[in-house]
């Protein structure tokens, strides 16, 4: 048995992490994505019997895209508030998808103070263990409306894997728009060669993993 496959059966509980890359266009959202991602978190969910997380970026873009901007802002304020135009278009997004597989979602924003502060992160944890308890999906962002730089998780792969350990689960899937692992950026390298599996995690993996955006 190849070790992926030892390490896929033996899961209960996974985060799934996807990026705006993967969730958004120039366009805005897209739905299309998210449909898709919707049904197989469904299947997942019936078929297999697992416990799904998802943290989801998407909130800013999607904010840009409602506003009117044709890019990004500069301004931090201006930032914060697409986000808070943005996360509520996200979330109806998924709402509509996922209720087409008679799932319900919760959302669920969070900054890096409620992780490392114990009372918040026991409170944190209940409220997500509840979630999972009564089958519904929990979706989590990063607070971004007021988020500031000193309790930023940076991005959310950070976040993800602090989902993780804080939920105990045995997974994290992280969605991009890159196809795979790369030992350099293909979008860049065509002579990039994707890497399958990671048996072991080296200074030089680390290195190619924080420099690839994705």
């Amino acid at each position: 048995m190849s070790s992926r496959k030892k390490i896929v059966d033996s899961v209960k509980r996974v985060v799934i992490k996807i990026g705006s890359g993967a969730l958004t266009t120039k366009e805005g959202l897209n739905l299309g994505v998210i449909n898709a991602l919707s049904k197989d978190i469904s299947h997942l969910m019936e078929k297999n019997g697992l416990e799904i997380i998802l943290v989801s970026s998407g909130a800013i873009a999607s904010g840009i895209k409602k506003m009117g901007y044709s890019q990004r802002p500069q301004s931090i304020s201006q930032q914060q508030a697409a986000a808070a135009v943005g996360q509520s278009t996200l979330m109806l997004a998924y709402e509509e998808a996922f209720k087409t597989y008679e799932k319900k979602v919760a959302q669920i924003l969070v900054t890096r103070d409620d992780l490392t502060n114990r009372k918040r992160y026991l409170n944190t944890r209940n409220t997500l263990f509840t979630l999972l308890h009564w089958k519904v999906i929990p979706i989590i962002n990063e607070n971004d409306t007021v988020v500031v730089d000193e309790i930023k998780f940076g991005d959310n792969d950070n976040l993800s894997a602090m989902i993780a350990n804080l939920a105990a689960a045995n997974l994290v899937i992280n969605l991009t728009n890159i196809d795979g692992f790369f030992d350099d950026d293909p979008r860049v390298n065509k002579d990039a060669h994707r890497i399958s599996v990671v048996e072991k995690v080296t200074s030089k993996i680390e290195k190619t993993a924080s420099s690839i955006p994705g």
